[in-house]
C-alpha cells in the first residue's frame, strides 16, 4: 500500500521548509474533522528556524504545494497547511491493493519470520472453565493473530495449571467423598463439588490441610498412584476444555503445562544458589528483591515443594532454548503483576539478556453482579454455558425475523459466539468489568451482530451484482474513479486504507481493542454508503466502480473479523 503521510511529507521537504524528511513525518497529521482536509501540516516548529510567524510560513508553504497533482486543493489555516488529497487516485490505489490481496488485506511480512511465542487461556485443570478465562482466551488469540498476520512466526501455548498444591487438595477431597463414575460423568463440575467440599471441610478439619500437603509431595516424588489420579483429572479436563475450544475455534501449538517443567526446576535453583541469588528465610528458599522495591520471591516452601515463580523460570528458560523467540508473551491477568515484575528481574540477576524481550500483558478482572468469582465456593460461571445461550438468544431472534432461514443453526454460532468474543474484545484489555447476561446477550448498538450483518450485507450486493459484474469491477486499471469521490464513499475508502496501520498499531500495543474499534468505523461507513448511493445503478461504469468498493470493504471486514477470532457469515 502507497504511504501517502510519506508521499505527504516528502511533498513538504520538497518545498525546502527547513526540516529533515523524518521530523516533517513525526509532525505531519490526520485532522479529526474531515473539513479540514486528509492531512494537515503545524507550522509552530518552523518559527525559529524560518524567523516568521507560523500563519505566514502556512501561507508560504501552501503556495508552494499548489499543483503538485498529489493534491486536489491545499488551504492554510492560521498555522496550519491544510492538504485535501486527489481523491481518485487515492481511491484507486486502495481499491487495487484490497482487490489484490482479498481477504489477506492487512497482512505484511514485518515480523520476518522472528518467533513471538504467545500464552494464552493456561486453565488450571480439575476446575472450571468459566467465564473469567474468557479473557486470557480470546485476547491471546486475537494477539497470536495479529503478530501472525504481521508475518511473525506465532507459537501458541496453552501453559495448563496442571501442578502445585490444589492437586493434593483434589486428590484428598477425591480419596475422602468422591467415586470413579461420578467424574466420569460429568468431571469438571464433579472435581469442583469436590474442591469446594474441601474447602468447607478444612474449616473444622485443619489436619485435611497437612494430608493434601503430603499427597503433593507424593505427586512431585512420582508416586504411582498420585500420578494415576493426577494424570486422569488432566485427560478429563482436557476434553471439556477442547469442547470450549472448538466453540471458539482456538487451538495451540502446545498444550506444555506447568507439569512439564518440573524436571527442569532443579537446574534453575542450582544456578540461583550457585550465583548467590538464593537464600534460606524461615525454612524456606527465597531470592531477595527488597533492594528493587519488591518483597523478597518465594522459590521452593520450607517442606520442599515448589512455587509458581520457579516452573516460570523454567519455563522461560526452556522456550529461549527451544524457540529462540524474539518476544515471549504472557497474556495473564493485571492481578499477577508482581509475580511478573519478580520474575523478569530474578531473569536479569541471572544474567538472561532476553530477561526484557519476556511481556506480561495484563488484563482486568471479570466479576460477577453479586460479587467476585470463587471456585472455592463454587462461585462461577461456566464459559461453555455462555456461549450456549448466546447461540441459542441468536437463533431465536433469526426465527423470529425470518421463519424460513437457511442454515440457521450453523449462522446463530458464528453470530451468538462472535458475540461474546466482539463485547470481550471491544473495550481496553485492563478495564475491569462485571459480567451480565444482559450485556453479553445484547446484539443492539456496535456489536459483533452489527459488524458481521455488514459483512452479509455487503456479500448480498455482490450476489445480486452477479459474478460477470464482480469480476469486471475488480479490474481496478479501466474503473471510472469519478463515481467513488462523494463524501460517503471517499470515507469508506480512507477507512479502509487505515485498516493495516490499525493492525500494526493493535499488536505494537497489545491492544485488540484498537483493531474492533477500526472494524466498527469501517462497518459504519459501509452501511453509509450503502444508504447514500445507489449502488446496482443500470450506468454500467458507476456501478462497477460502486461495486468494486463493496467488494473491498467486505474484503476488509472478513479480514478483521478473522483477526479477531470470528466468522465473517455471508447471509444473516
Amino acid at each position: 500500500m502507497i504511504d501517502y503521510k510519506e508521499l505527504v511529507a516528502k511533498a513538504i521537504y520538497d518545498a525546502g521548509v527547513g526540516l529533515e524528511l523524518p521530523e516533517i513525518m513525526d509532525v505531519v497529521e490526520v485532522p479529526a474533522d474531515d473539513k479540514m482536509g486528509d492531512y494537515a501540516f503545524p507550522c509552530f516548529k518552523l518559527a525559529k528556524v524560518l524567523k516568521k510567524a507560523p500563519p505566514m510560513i502556512a501561507k508560504d508553504i501552501a503556495g508552494k504545494l499548489e499543483g503538485n497533482p498529489l493534491f486536489a486543493k491545499v488551504e492554510p489555516v492560521n498555522a496550519y497547511v491544510n492538504m485535501f488529497m486527489s481523491k481518485e487516485e487515492f481511491v484507486k490505489s486502495v481499491l487495487s491493493e484490497v482487490i489484490e490481496k482479498g481477504e489477506g488485506y492487512g497482512r505484511s511480512d514485518i515480523g520476518g519470520g522472528k518467533t513471538v511465542i504467545v500464552e494464552y487461556s493456561s486453565p488450571n485443570i480439575a476446575k472450571p472453565f468459566h467465564i473469567g478465562h474468557i479473557r486470557s482466551t480470546v485476547i491471546g488469540n486475537a494477539i497470536y493473530k495479529l503478530y501472525d498476520a504481521l508475518g511473525y512466526k506465532t507459537v501458541r501455548i496453552n501453559h495448563l495449571g496442571d501442578y502445585g498444591t490444589q492437586f493434593g487438595k483434589m486428590i484428598c477431597a477425591y480419596r475422602h467423598w468422591g467415586n470413579e463414575e461420578d467424574v466420569k460423568r460429568e468431571p469438571i463440575k464433579t472435581l469442583l463439588e469436590y474442591y469446594t467440599k474441601f474447602h468447607v471441610e478444612v474449616e473444622t478439619h485443619p489436619e485435611l490441610d497437612d494430608e493434601a500437603r503430603a499427597i503433593f509431595a507424593k505427586l512431585e516424588k512420582g508416586e504411582p498412584e498420585e500420578v494415576r489420579l493426577w494424570q486422569w483429572f488432566r485427560d478429563e479436563s482436557l476434553k471439556e476444555f477442547n469442547r470450549v475450544y472448538d466453540m471458539l475455534g482456538i487451538s495451540y501449538d502446545s498444550y506444555a503445562g506447568e507439569s512439564f517443567y518440573s524436571d527442569k526446576m532443579p537446574a534453575i535453583e542450582k544456578e540461583l544458589e550457585e550465583k548467590g541469588l538464593m537464600k534460606e528465610s524461615e525454612g524456606a528458599m527465597i531470592v531477595d528483591l527488597e533492594p528493587y522495591g519488591m518483597p523478597p520471591a518465594l522459590i521452593k516452601k520450607s517442606d520442599g515443594s515448589s512455587l509458581y515463580i520457579t516452573r516460570d523460570l523454567a519455563a522461560a528458560n526452556y522456550r529461549k532454548d527451544h524457540y529462540n523467540f524474539y518476544k515471549n508473551l504472557y497474556i495473564v491477568a493485571s492481578q499477577q503483576n508482581l509475580h511478573f515484575q519478580q520474575w523478569i528481574k530474578i531473569l536479569e540477576l541471572m544474567g538472561r539478556e532476553w530477561a526484557h524481550d519476556c511481556v506480561h500483558i495484563p488484563f482486568g478482572l471479570v466479576s460477577l453482579e453479586d460479587g467476585t468469582m470463587s471456585t472455592r465456593h463454587g462461585r462461577v460461571v461456566f464459559l461453555e454455558d455462555v456461549l450456549n445461550r448466546a447461540v441459542e438468544k441468536t437463533k431465536e431472534i433469526i426465527l423470529e425475523k425470518n421463519p424460513n432461514a437457511e442454515n440457521v443453526d450453523e449462522i446463530a454460532k458464528a453470530v451468538g459466539i462472535g458475540a461474546v468474543i466482539f463485547q470481550e474484545l471491544s473495550n481496553s484489555k485492563i478495564k475491569d468489568y462485571v459480567f451480565s447476561w444482559n450485556k453479553v446477550l445484547n446484539f443492539e448498538g456496535e456489536t459483533g451482530p452489527y459488524v458481521q450483518y455488514a459483512h452479509a450485507r455487503a456479500c448480498s450486493v455482490l450476489r445480486n451484482a452477479g459474478d460477470s459484474v464482480v469480476a469486471a469491477a475488480q479490474k481496478v486499471e479501466s474503473l471510472d474513479m469519478n463515481y467513488l469521490t462523494g463524501e460517503s464513499a471517499y470515507k469508506l475508502a480512507k477507512e479502509i486504507y487505515d485498516f493495516p496501520a490499525a493492525i500494526l498499531e493493535a499488536a505494537e500495543k497489545y491492544e485488540p481493542s484498537i483493531l474492533t474499534r477500526h472494524i466498527v468505523d469501517v462497518a459504519q461507513s459501509f452501511n453509509k454508503f450503502y444508504y447514500d448511493e445507489h449502488i446496482l445503478v443500470d450506468n454500467e461504469a458507476e456501478k462497477l466502480a460502486k461495486v468494486a468498493l463493496v467488494y473491498a470493504a467486505k474484503s476488509t471486514i472478513a479480514a478483521g473479523l478473522n483477526l479477531l477470532g470470528m466468522k465473517a457469515p455471508e447471509k444473516m
